[in-house]
Order: structure tokens, then C-alpha cells, then sequence
């Protein structure tokens, strides 16, 4: 089974219900087993470009590694913590050791699980989903597809600007008040070409027959297949059997909104 075939609705549905599950429990060895397991199926079955992956992995890493070294040396002192190293006012105890691996792992097992969701789903195929399993309004839908469309062409009209400032011997800004006027510069004609653009979209929409109603044919139907369902109740089975193990190995422990 291929990622890239699966439903995207459904896709969606079993990674937001897995982070769900994952709330739910605090230890560090569930979310472990997860981010293992959820890397497996990425590259085994998701056809992703590895640089690519760790481009977008990276920053949540960073993110975990604060989450962890701020809970772990800046932890709520209790009774009965066994504490492991103390200096001035920085101290690790071994819960609290606990507790920050757990945070941080917790953060990185929702990354692969959206990371795999991003990678493995094209936008339009998903907003296609949303319209027509979901009953997503097409006013909407549309509306977000076109201004997705719009981000590469805006970034190519930045370019062409900074190009054209540079042939035309504009200097570059250095102070804060420069910075602020040469924002100006780039700023109001990208406005402007957007709003161009809006317009020109709306217009040719209209021509088109668009009326925004929900009982409209599409070129291209998604449907739900038995596979899709399959990739639904395995998600879970892994996430849940992720749970299992911890508690079989003793770490299993719940949220109570504790850090």
C-alpha cells in the first residue's frame, strides 16, 4: 500500500486521531515507539526524499531539545524527587529527567506523524477530499486553492523586484528606517499584483459557472475504498499497541496536565 494512494481525508483523520491518543499518555517510551515506527512507513511506503524529510524534521528537533533541557534543569521541585545533580540554581532529578524526555519525544512522535501527512498528500488532492467526503464548502475550498496557487507566483514577483532594484542602482538598506522604506517598496506593488491577480481569478471563476454550491460535479471524484479503511484501523493499531508496550515494559503513564 502506498501513502500517496490513500484517501486523504481518511489519512488525515488517523493522524489527528493518533495525536489524540498520544495526549493522552506522558512517557517516554509510547511516543518512542511511535516516531519509530511512523519513520518506518514513511520512507518504506511513502516514496519521500530523505534531505527533504530532514529538512522539515530538524526544526521540530531543535524545538524538542528546548522543551527538554528547560524541563529537566528548571524542574517543579517535589517531595520525595531523587535528585541527581545540583548547581546554584540548576538541579536534575530523575523524574524530571523523565518528565522532559517524555515532553520532548511526545513533540517529535506529532512531527513524524505530520511530517508523513505533508509529504505523502498533495494539497489539492486533500481540499478535493475535504469537498467532497467531508462536505467542505467549494467557496472555501477554492479560495484556499487559490491562494496556495499564488504563493510561488508572489515569491517570483519578489525576485523580479529586488532584480530590478538592484539594475536600477537602488542601495541596499543597512538602518532600520532604510530597512522599513525598502519594505515599502516591495510590499505595495506585491499587494497590488495580488489583488490583480484576485480579481482576474474571481472574473474567470464566474465566467466559468462557479456558484459555490455543494451539488456540483467534479472532474475528478475521490472516493473511499476498503483499503483506505484498512490503513485507518492499522494507524490506530500501531498507536495503541505503542501504548501497550510501554505498559508492559512499566512507563505507561497519563496526562494529568503535570510537567
Amino acid at each position: 500500500m502506498s501513502l500517496h494512494k490513500v484517501n486523504p481525508s481518511i489519512k488525515a483523520f488517523a493522524i489527528v486521531l493518533s495525536i489524540v491518543i498520544l495526549s493522552v499518555f506522558f512517557d517516554p517510551v509510547t511516543p518512542l515507539v511511535t516516531i519509530t515506527w511512523s519513520i518506518a512507513v514513511t520512507f518504506l511506503f511513502g516514496r519521500v526524499s530523505f534531505k527533504k524529510w530532514l529538512l522539515l524534521f530538524s526544526q521540530f528537533l531543535f524545538i524538542a531539545i528546548i522543551y527538554v533541557w528547560s524541563t529537566m534543569m528548571f524542574p517543579r521541585l517535589q517531595e520525595g524527587d531523587t535528585l541527581i545533580w545540583k548547581w546554584g540554581f540548576l538541579a536534575l532529578t530523575e523524574e524530571g529527567f523523565q518528565r522532559g524526555l517524555s515532553l520532548g519525544l511526545r513533540v517529535l512522535s506529532f512531527a513524524t506523524l505530520s511530517i508523513m501527512f505533508t509529504l505523502t498528500t498533495k494539497p489539492t488532492d486533500f481540499l478535493l477530499s475535504l469537498m467532497q467526503q467531508c462536505r467542505l464548502s467549494p467557496k472555501l475550498a477554492y479560495g484556499i486553492m487559490a491562494g496556495y496557487r499564488f504563493l510561488p507566483l508572489i515569491k517570483e514577483e519578489f525576485i523580479t523586484l529586488k532584480s530590478a532594484h538592484r539594475v536600477r542602482g537602488v542601495a541596499r538598506a543597512r538602518t532600520i528606517p532604510e530597512k522599513i522604506q525598502q519594505l515599502k517598496r516591495f510590499v505595495i506593488p506585491l499587494l497590488a499584483g495580488a489583488i490583480r491577480k484576485a480579481e482576474r481569478t474571481a472574473l474567470a471563476m464566474e465566467s466559468k459557472g462557479f456558484t459555490g454550491s455543494k451539488n456540483r460535479i467534479f472532474y475528478r471524484e475521490l472516493t473511499v475504498t476498503r483499503p483506505d479503511w484498512i490503513f485507518l484501523l492499522l494507524f490506530i493499531s500501531a498507536v495503541l499497541l505503542s501504548a501497550f508496550i510501554s505498559w508492559k515494559l512499566g512507563f505507561l503513564r497519563l496526562y494529568r496536565g503535570e510537567l
